[in-house]
Parts: structure tokens; C-alpha cells; sequence
């Protein structure tokens, strides 16, 4: 047994270094200097031992950014069969009145899971002991095929987009949410959520690969292709715009301000510019050019509505199954960290977030073959422009979008395509802090976007 003040010792002396190695606490290159524990109960006090923190880190930059924690702890040398191959998994090996024991991340032990399963949602049976666990900006672990449950790791007070947005839209009887299913909330702040498991889904961006590369290996137009997307991609675009008249319905709009939107357009490219591009070739990045565009459209004078949007939306967080598509993970850009992180905007915004992911996709797919074949790269000219298009009829026709739009096309056109460049720019910063390789996919569509018509 540990007793709840060692534990607080054990996260406060091991955390900062362990927090460094995790995808979801987004500190692999920001030094944390300290950790301390906001609070902290012991759930399990016979092995596996089990202990739930909300911990808060204090960065050597002087900003704090706060974490939930589930650490398990079994007997140590060699250690259980779970944590083969998982160092990352693993807070410390240490030795307690004698004992050795290591502590880990509680997620990937099949006991530990339930428990905290459990937590969220007591009445949930569980079958197959064997929990998936999936890393992204948060933990998410599939139980039996059947539930899902996704951990909140980097804490904010107050509710989680992510529960309440799909929560209220679900009581509205919008089909394009999962509605939770059980939620864990203390102080007033959501740290888990539970919902079904779409076993048949299959994300847009596994869709989109798939269609790029039936283009490639059959070297045909794409809308003779096997793969064709353009049908699923107007039908998204119809699902899409039917979100955003809910949203609008449910939280309300205001008039749209496209020169607050411009702002900070500029604001996140002397972000990206500073930061990211310091140490690159300066010609690689145009900076005025991209300001002249963000002007031209903060210029605009009917920006339509601004309403509360996704704010991270992309072919990977929406899932298509039989009875059309799900749009999931409501918590907006995980490196925008903001004291509100309910995203309000313009829907073009959301728009623009999928355009940019039909330009990844082609693009991933041309680093796959030839680079220096002309055939292979118009043909995913042609399908990216296919299903750009696909996606905006589909989103343009849906009843009732109008009035959350510039009337004007060529206003609503500035605005996509500035909300797209602002997107691009984004994905330059996350590129050059995560996959320095691919900053040219980035690139490419900012130069397209600055140099070229605005899309349409």
C-alpha cells in the first residue's frame, strides 16, 4: 500500500520527465521545470494499486498547464507482460519499505481500465479485458468493441466542448453526434466521457487515402476511379452544414466580424512566423503576402454570422457509417489554447479545415509515387479539386446555411479562402514542431492560396 502523501511525493519527484515523453501533454519540447498536485485520491490501495491526480505543471516558459492522471502501480522485476515494449507507459521503478514496485500509465493495464471505466460509468459490463488504447490530444480506450472511453489529460475548469456540445446537439436530435453515454465531471469541470464504439465507421481520412490511391493504381479520370469520394464528400458537406444550422439554432449568432477573424489571422502567422521559421530559409515563407490576403478579407463588409463551430474540423474526426457520417472531438485546435474553448466563428471556418485535408490527402498520396510523373500529379489535381467542389455543393445547397453566410459569393469565397491560408498556416506550425519533413504540404498550399486564384 501506498498512502495518499507518498503518492504525492512519488507524481511531484516523476512527472515533469514523464509528461515530457506523452503525446497528449503536448511537452515534448517545452521543459517542464516543476509539478504540483492539485488533488489527488487513492482508489485502489491492494495490487494493482491505483491513484487519480489532477496535477498541475509549471513549465520553464512560466506558463502551468493542468493534467489528470491515472497511475496503477504492481510489483516491479520483471514487471507485468502489459508494459513490454510501452517505456513510455512507465512513471518510475522505485522501492517502497522494501518493496519494488512500478508505476505506470493506468490506461494500459486491462484491471486498471475497468476501474476507471467503472469511474465514468458503473453500470458498463465489460467482457474481453483487453483495452485499445488510442493517443491523440487525450486518451481514449475501446472497451469489448463496444464502448469507448475517452480521458480528459490536459484539464481546463469548467465543461468540455467535447461533452456539451455533442450532449445538447444529441437532445435535439442531431444524428451527426455521438451522445455521451455517461460523463465524470467534479468541481464543475468534465475529465471523461463514455460512448458507443462505432465498430463499422471509417474515418474520412482512411476514405480519402484509400480513393487517392485507387487514382493512382488505375491511372483513370477521377470520377471513373473505383474509389471515387466526390459522393461522400458532397453528402459530408451536406452533414456539415446541417451541424452548423444546429449549432446556430441551439447556442445563437452574431453579426460576423471578419476583421476580429483577420486579427487573429495575423496574430497566429507572427506566432508561426517568429517562432516556427526563425532558424528556416526566410524565402520558403512570405508573411506580407499571406497579411495582404487576411486584409483583403478583413475588408469584407457582410462577413455573415459568427456562430460556435467545431474549430478543429478535418477528414480524421469525422467517420462515415450506413446511415451517413459522425462528426466527432469538439475541442477545437489542441495547440490554440485559449480561456474559452468553445470556438466561435464563422462556419467557413469548419469549411476551410476540410478543403485543406482533400490537399493533404493528394498530396500524401503523390509522396507515395513517382514525384516526377505529370500523369499521377493532374490526376490528383483533378481529384482534389473534384471533391473540393463535391463538398462545397453539398454544404452551399443544404437548407438554411444561407443565412448564416455572406450573400455575396465572392465575399463568402474571400472569407473560405482566408479561413483556408489561416488553416494552412496552422499546419506549418504543427509541422515544424512534430514532422519537420512534411512542412512542404503546408507550404505548397499557403504559396498556392497567396499566388494564385482564391478558390471557389
Amino acid at each position: 500500500m501506498i498512502e495518499a502523501a507518498r503518492w504525492g511525493e512519488l507524481l511531484v519527484e516523476h512527472l515533469p520527465a514523464h509528461l515530457g515523453q506523452q503525446r497528449w501533454a503536448g511537452a515534448h519540447e517545452r521543459p517542464i521545470a516543476s509539478v504540483a498536485v492539485v488533488w489527488l485520491e487513492v482508489l485502489r490501495v491492494e495490487q494493482p494499486l491505483l491513484a487519480w491526480a489532477l496535477v498541475e505543471a509549471h513549465f520553464e516558459e512560466g506558463d502551468e498547464q493542468q493534467y489528470q492522471v491515472f497511475i496503477g502501480a504492481r510489483d516491479g522485476d520483471p514487471g507485468p507482460e502489459f508494459l513490454e515494449g510501452k517505456d513510455r507507459r512507465v512513471l518510475a521503478e522505485v522501492s517502497i519499505d522494501g518493496h519494488d514496485l512500478v508505476l505506470y500509465d493506468a490506461l494500459v493495464d486491462p484491471d486498471l481500465a475497468i476501474d476507471v471505466l467503472h469511474l465514468v460509468s458503473p453500470g458498463t459490463a465489460v467482457v474481453v479485458r483487453r483495452p485499445i488504447v488510442l493517443e491523440h490530444s487525450n486518451s481514449s480506450v475501446v472497451f469489448d468493441e463496444s464502448t469507448i472511453l475517452k480521458v480528459f489529460r490536459r484539464v481546463e475548469p469548467g465543461p468540455n466542448p467535447d461533452v456539451e456540445i455533442t450532449r445538447v446537439l444529441a437532445e435535439q436530435g442531431c444524428a451527426s453526434v455521438l451522445p455521451p453515454l455517461a460523463e465524470l465531471r467534479r468541481d464543475g469541470t468534465d475529465l471523461a466521457v463514455a460512448r458507443a464504439y462505432l465498430v463499422e465507421a471509417t474515418d474520412g481520412w482512411d476514405l480519402a487515402r484509400t480513393s487517392v490511391r485507387d487514382l493512382l493504381a488505375s491511372r483513370l479520370p477521377p470520377g471513373d476511379s473505383g474509389g471515387d469520394l466526390a459522393p461522400d464528400s458532397a453528402r459530408l458537406g451536406a452533414t456539415i452544414a446541417s451541424l452548423h444550422v444546429a449549432m446556430a439554432s441551439a447556442w445563437g449568432s452574431t453579426t460576423g466580424e471578419p476583421a476580429a477573424w483577420a486579427a487573429l489571422m495575423e496574430e497566429h502567422l507572427d506566432s508561426v512566423a517568429d517562432d516556427g521559421m526563425s532558424s528556416r530559409d526566410p524565402s520558403l515563407l512570405d508573411p506580407d503576402a499571406i497579411r495582404a490576403r487576411y486584409r483583403t478579407a478583413a475588408s469584407v463588409g457582410d462577413g455573415g454570422r459568427e456562430i460556435l463551430v467545431h474549430g478543429d474540423l478535418h477528414l480524421a474526426q469525422v467517420m462515415r457509417v450506413d446511415a451517413g457520417w459522425i462528426v466527432l472531438d469538439f475541442e477545437g485546435e489542441p495547440s490554440r489554447r485559449r480561456a474559452d474553448r468553445f470556438t466561435r466563428s464563422s462556419p467557413l471556418r469548419d469549411a476551410a479545415g476540410i478543403l485543406r485535408s482533400y490537399h493533404y490527402a493528394a498530396a500524401s498520396g503523390l509522396a507515395e509515387w513517382d514525384l516526377g510523373d505529370d500523369e499521377l500529379l493532374d490526376l490528383l489535381v483533378g481529384w482534389e479539386e473534384r471533391n473540393r467542389a463535391a463538398f462545397l455543393d453539398g454544404y452551399f445547397s443544404h437548407d438554411g446555411i444561407d443565412a448564416l453566410l455572406p450573400a455575396d459569393p465572392a465575399a463568402r469565397a474571400t472569407l473560405l479562402a482566408a479561413f483556408e491560408l489561416d488553416k494552412a498556416v496552422y499546419e506549418l506550425g504543427y509541422e515544424l514542431a512534430h514532422r519537420p519533413d512534411k512542412v512542404s504540404i503546408p507550404l505548397a498550399g499557403i504559396d498556392r492560396l497567396v499566388r494564385g486564384p482564391v478558390p471557389t
